[in-house]
């Protein structure tokens, strides 16, 4: 096993796993590039560095990154942009004993490789790989585990104040983005620190962009900076004009005032009780750097404003930011290849969805926090744009707001990853489900995702769906099906759920017609012999693999709520096993929904329950994390025969 020199400290462990040996399909960047980038294998080594070549250094981390992440695939247009202000961070502050938190963590690729993990990202997202966001058992220097939004503020003040507490001189510092700020957790924060009476150090990386572009009133203003041309030239004009009558100048001066406290983003933090500084040029390592190093000397709650472009240095990212937001593979010279063809992804079969209801009801409509393109909402939001509403990173608000638009009678659909609806569990709860609201929730992303890993696999919306009262939960086995359960949760006079996978199903085509699915009822999809395999959702598939070798009865479940519990009851009374497979975590899922059931009619059978297990599921190849897992064609096969020496 090799170490990583730089990364260790007193963090052994955390070096021997970013170390580890690569998995086989890592890849290597051209080894004779990057001369003055290979000498840095820690922010101590950074820090020695002559300011003047920064730039160069700069230079080689947007390159080294462009080839990396071509051959991994990852996140690139947010780790292009934020290149000069990672080098700035650790060339002034001394991590990582001063505290740097990544609000959601995408862009912490050259953080990555300044703290001593450049050869990992040879197998980033990968199978035992590297992590694409930051964690707190990867290096000492991932101070705060992060993927989601809007946390970083409350965090690093959080640090702050036990730095205070235990009489420790270090920094905090955040850093959020633009997109992130809309959320209402990062204004709830900021207004807890502006009058904390801690140091804390607030980067707002301003890029006008989220994942889909940034919006909504507070992106607004931050945007008004950028007319400061049109304010220097109503100055000037101002003065020409008046200059020459005192009274109506002094008047002039007062009514400048005014409106320059309307015009610049100052009063908005410094109401929140910060001391603002900005905005500077977040690509200028001579303004970042110097900056940085005043903001460093000053105590209490900072807040640095910074304006940097999403795919800096690299053309086609910068044209195109959100299609190089998280690509796959790619040649760095030809750009991202655009799909022609294939199986459609559920998202696509959602947003065709979308459209065609609409045309249908035009009681639909259509939200998503800040998700547009993951959902598949872009031909709904351009075909019929005054019933889509984009509410920025704030899956609180998107929930509610449903529910406000369904109480004057239109049918809201909420298009969310799975991960994200559990930020807006209480508004469903107290919001949507106990008024009995018909709001529909798309939930994307349900099951495992792959190279993301643990933070947005969709490992537990089953669970915390089914458990409420008035809410129907659907879970699709391929792609027309998904179809027909929409159609029926959106005909329906309450709360429903359809979750479905990322990426492609089996290949089943899709028909245009649209017909209601009978709630709570499964169907049997192979008549077997001693077996019963309960398949939900994705995992029919491979429950139809496992059932040709032994012969097994395999049913379509649909619903994990209502259970079809007269069809669990015959299954279970002519079968020596009953095995439900899903791809969701086995506790409180859509298994232990059959057994309660079978148990509130009184029957007792053999039972297997197989799906995720109790840990965090890691990042990887999907295919490879269910081999690891049990839940592909071989484990699910050997888990029954090692129940039953079938």
């Amino acid at each position: 096993m090799t170490l990583v020199t730089g990364v260790c400290g007193t963090s052994l462990i955390a070096c021997e796993k970013v170390g580890a040996q690569a998995p086989q399909d890592a890849v290597a960047p051209n080894p004779t590039m990057y001369e003055l980038l290979k000498t840095i294998n820690d922010p101590a080594e950074l820090r020695r560095l002559d300011r003047r070549s920064l730039g160069l250094l700069a230079d080689e981390l947007r390159a080294f990154l462009v080839e990396s992440v071509s051959q991994t695939g990852g996140h690139l247009s947010s780790n292009l942009g934020t290149v000069e202000l990672t080098i700035a961070l650790h060339y002034v502050f001394n991590t990582p004993e001063d505290r740097i938190v990544w609000d959601v963590g995408h862009q912490t690729y050259t953080h990555k490789i300044l703290t001593g993990r450049r050869e990992g990202m040879r197998a980033l997202r990968m199978l035992d790989g590297m992590s694409g966001f930051p964690r707190r058992d990867e290096s000492i220097y991932d101070t705060f585990g992060t993927a989601h939004s809007s946390t970083s503020i409350s965090a690093a003040l959080g640090m702050a104040h036990a730095f205070k507490l235990k009489g420790e001189k270090r920094h905090c510092i955040a850093v959020i983005g633009d997109g992130a700020m809309s959320g209402g957790m990062a204004l709830e924060a900021l207004n807890n620190a502006g009058f904390a009476d801690a140091d804390l150090l607030v980067i707002l990386n301003d890029n006008d962009m989220s994942i889909s572009p940034a919006v909504g009133a507070l992106n607004r203003y931050l945007a008004r900076l950028m007319s400061g041309h049109f304010y220097t030239v109503a100055k000037k004009a101002g003065e020409k004009v008046l200059g020459g009558v005192p009274p109506l100048w002094q008047l002039a001066k007062k009514v400048e005032e005014h409106a320059k406290g309307m015009m610049v983003p100052s009063t908005l933090f410094e109401e929140f009780g910060f001391h603002y500084v900005g905005p500077i040029d977040g690509h200028d390592l001579d303004s970042l750097i110097p900056t940085l190093g005043n903001i460093k000397e000053l105590r209490g709650p900072q807040f640095l404003h910074v304006i940097t472009k999403k795919g800096q240095g690299y053309k086609l990212a910068e044209a195109d930011p959100i299609l190089y937001h998280g690509p796959g593979k790619f040649d760095p010279a030809e750009g991202i290849k655009k799909s022609s063809g294939g199986k459609p992804t559920y998202a696509q079969v959602f947003g065709a969805w979308m459209c065609d209801m609409a045309r249908i009801d035009s009681r639909l409509v259509g939200i998503t926090p800040a998700m547009r393109e993951g959902s598949g909402l872009v031909r709904f939001a351009d075909e019929f744009p005054e019933r889509y509403f984009d509410v920025g990173i704030a899956e609180q608000h998107a929930v509610t707001f449903a529910a406000g638009l369904a109480c004057e009678g239109l049918k809201p659909v909420v298009a969310i990853y799975s991960t994200f609806l559990q930020r807006g569990y209480d508004q469903l709860v107290h919001d949507v489900c106990i008024q009995n609201l018909p709001i529909v929730f798309a939930l994307d992303r349900a099951g495992i995702v792959g190279a993301d890993g643990a933070t947005h696999n969709g490992a537990f919306d089953i669970a915390y769906l089914r458990c409420v009262p008035n809410m129907v939960v659907m879970t699709p086995s391929d792609e027309n099906e998904c179809r027909q359960m929409l159609y029926t949760a959106f005909g329906l006079n309450g709360p429903a759920a359809v979750r479905y996978p990322r990426g492609a199903g089996p290949g089943v085509a899709v028909g245009k017609e649209m017909q209601a699915i009978a709630v709570g009822r499964g169907e049997v999809r192979r008549q077997g012999k001693r077996f019963a395999i309960l398949a939900f959702g994705s995992m029919l598939a491979a429950a139809l693999e496992v059932a040709e070798e032994i012969d097994a009865t395999v049913v379509d479940m649909r619903f994990a709520k209502p259970i079809d519990d007269a069809l669990a009851a015959e299954m279970a009374s002519s079968h020596e096993l009953v095995v439900t497979v899903e791809d969701h975590a086995a506790q409180g899922g859509a298994g232990s929904a059959v057994s309660e059931a079978l148990a509130a009619r009184g029957i007792a059978t053999a039972i297997l329950h197989l799906g995720l297990p109790d840990r965090f599921v890691d990042h990887g190849d999907v295919q490879q994390l269910f081999a690891r897992i049990g839940l592909d064609r071989a484990g699910i096969l050997a888990s029954i025969r090692a129940r039953t020496g079938a």
